[in-house]
């Protein structure tokens, strides 16, 4: 089975994380039991229970890239402020 990231882990919502938990331990114990068709139906579980995890991961970043960008351009602003003194 293959674990989210911890950035991805850390966004879930605790319902979500409880779900998350209990689909990788019911996969792990398939893959000791060489049912790996079936650990692979709960893979795809979880891959869709973390994408919604994923999406407030981007909005994070997007957000933080804005943020980047206004301050970059507030610098901007005020080089070009003391440029005119």
């Amino acid at each position: 089975m293959r674990h989210c990231s911890v950035q991805v882990r850390g966004l879930l919502t605790r319902g979500e994380l409880d779900r998350y938990n209990a689909l990788m331990e019911v996969g792990s114990f398939l893959e000791s039991v060489d049912r790996h068709d079936l650990a692979y139906t709960v893979q795809k579980e979880v891959d869709l229970l973390i994408m919604p995890a994923i999406e407030r991961l981007k909005d994070k970043g997007r957000a933080r890239d804005r943020a980047d960008e206004e301050y970059l351009r507030r610098l901007a602003a005020g080089e070009d402020d003391e440029d005119d003194d």
